[in-house]
C-alpha cells in the first residue's frame, strides 16, 4: 500500500512532536515516582515535596499563558528546543543542590516549569497547521499518549536507579531531545513540510473572543480545570498515597506508580475506540468519562482493601484523562482556523495547572489535617461538576473540525 506524501509528513511531524513531548512527561513525573524515596532518607519532606510541585505548577501555568501567546509569533523550532535545552539544565541542580537546599530545589524546579511551558502550545499550533485533518488528531493523539506513557517510565527509572541519578537522566533526556529537534525541524522547514503564518488571528481582539464564545470556550476552561487537577495533582502524589494510606512501602509504592501509570495510558485508546462508537459525539464521550470517574472515585472512597482501592482510583483517573483526551487531542487542534491555537492552547494549560497548583497546595496541608479520605471525596465531587457541565444537551457539537481519527 502506497502512503500519501501528506501521511508521510505527519508522521515525521507528529513522531518528533511526541517522542519530545514523552521527555517532558518522563522528567516532570520523577519528582512523584522517587519522592518516597526522597522522603525516606531525609532528603525532602512531604510539605517539601508539595511546595515544590506547587511552585512547578504555577510557573508552568504562567508560563503557558505567555509562550502560548508568544508560540502564535515566533517560530516552533526555537520555542520547542530552548525550551527543553534550559528545563534540563535546571533538572541538574536538584539533585546537585537540593540536599543541601529546599530553596534551590524549589527554583530549580519551578524554573524548570517554565520552560517546559514553552513546548505544548507551539506544539499543538505546528501539528494543527502543517499536517492533512486526516492526520491532524492522529498526530495529537500520539503525543497525548505520550503524556500518559511518560508516568510509568519515570516510574521505572525510580524503581532501578537512585533518586538522584534519576533526575541525572532526565536532565540529559531533555537536552538530547532539545537538540534533536531544533534539527529535525530545520530539515522540515527547508523542505517545505513546516511552513509558518498559514493562518491569521483575527486582528480584533473581540471577534475572536466571540469566535470563541461560539465554540464554547467557558465549558472547555472549566473541563481543562478539573481534568488539571486529576491529570497534575492526582498522579502526582499516587505513589505517597499508596505509601501513607495504603500502608505500601517506598519500594512497593514505586513500583505500583508504574504498573497503575502504565494502565492509566491505555486511556487514550479506550478514548479513540470510545469516541468512533459514539460517532464522534465528543459531548457523550466527556459526559460519560466524568461520570465513569465519579463513579470510580466514590468506590475508592467505600472500600479500604488495598486492591479494590488502587483499581478504583486507577479507573477514576482514566475516566477524568479520557475527558482530557478530548479536551487536547480534539478541540484544541480544530481551532486551526482561528490562528489562534497556540494562544487559546496555552490558556487552556494555563487553567488547568493553576488549579492543579492550588490542588497541589492544598492536598499537601490537607493530609495531616482531614485525611486522605475526604481528599477522595473532594475529589468525587469535582468528578460530578464536570459530568453536570458536560451533559450532552442541546445541539451536537459541531467545533471540533479534526477529521476522522
Amino acid at each position: 500500500m502506497k502512503i500519501s506524501p501528506a501521511a508521510k509528513n505527519a508522521a515525521m511531524i507528529g513522531s518528533i512532536c511526541a517522542f519530545s513531548y514523552l521527555s517532558v512527561y518522563i522528567v516532570r513525573n520523577i519528582l512523584s515516582a522517587v519522592s518516597p524515596q526522597m522522603i525516606e532518607q531525609g532528603v525532602l519532606t512531604t510539605e517539601n515535596i508539595g511546595t515544590m510541585s506547587s511552585a512547578y505548577f504555577t510557573t508552568y501555568a504562567f508560563g503557558q499563558l505567555i509562550n502560548g501567546m508568544v508560540g502564535d509569533k515566533i517560530k516552533t523550532k526555537y520555542m520547542i528546543s530552548v525550551g527543553l535545552i534550559l528545563a534540563g539544565l535546571c533538572c541538574v541542580a536538584i539533585p546537585l543542590f537540593s540536599a543541601d537546599s529546599a530553596t534551590v530545589a524549589y527554583m530549580s524546579y519551578g524554573a524548570m516549569g517554565f520552560f517546559l511551558s514553552m513546548i505544548y502550545g507551539p506544539m499543538t499550533k505546528a501539528v494543527a497547521e502543517n499536517t492533512d485533518p486526516r492526520y491532524t488528531t492522529r498526530c495529537s493523539f500520539a503525543y497525548t499518549m505520550a503524556t500518559l506513557v511518560g508516568s510509568p517510565l519515570a516510574g521505572l527509572l525510580a524503581l532501578i536507579l537512585a533518586w538522584n541519578t534519576s533526575f541525572f537522566v532526565g536532565s540529559g533526556l531533555l537536552v538530547f531531545m532539545g537538540s534533536l529537534f531544533f534539527i529535525v525541524f530545520s530539515v522540515l522547514e527547508k523542505k517545505g513540510i513546516v511552513v509558518y503564518g498559514r493562518y491569521r488571528r483575527p486582528r480584533r481582539g473581540m471577534e475572536g473572543l466571540q469566535e470563541l464564545l461560539r465554540r464554547r470556550i467557558v465549558r472547555f476552561t472549566f473541563i481543562a480545570a478539573l481534568t488539571g487537577i486529576t491529570k497534575t495533582t492526582v498522579v502526582a502524589w499516587l505513589s505517597t498515597y499508596f505509601a501513607q494510606y495504603l500502608g505500601f512501602s517506598s519500594e512497593q509504592s514505586a513500583l505500583l506508580f508504574t504498573i497503575c501509570t502504565s494502565v492509566i495510558s491505555l486511556t487514550v485508546f479506550v478514548s479513540m475506540a470510545f469516541y468512533t462508537l459514539s460517532r464522534k459525539n465528543m459531548d457523550l464521550v466527556l459526559f460519560v468519562s466524568f461520570l465513569t470517574a465519579a463513579l470510580c472515585v466514590l468506590g475508592a472512597f467505600f472500600f479500604e482493601h488495598p486492591i479494590v482501592n488502587i483499581i478504583c482510583i486507577v479507573l477514576g483517573v482514566m475516566g477524568s484523562n479520557s475527558a482530557a483526551v478530548m479536551l487536547w487531542s480534539l478541540y484544541c487542534p480544530s481551532l486551526r482556523d482561528t490562528g489562534m491555537v497556540s494562544s487559546v492552547t496555552g490558556f487552556l494549560d494555563f487553567i488547568s495547572y493553576m488549579a492543579g497548583s492550588l490542588a497541589s497546595t492544598l492536598s499537601a496541608r490537607a493530609v495531616g489535617s482531614l485525611g486522605w479520605q475526604w481528599l477522595v471525596l473532594i475529589w468525587f465531587g469535582l468528578m460530578i461538576f464536570g459530568a453536570v457541565i458536560s451533559l450532552p444537551i442541546g445541539k451536537r457539537n459541531r467545533e471540533s473540525k479534526t477529521e476522522e481519527i
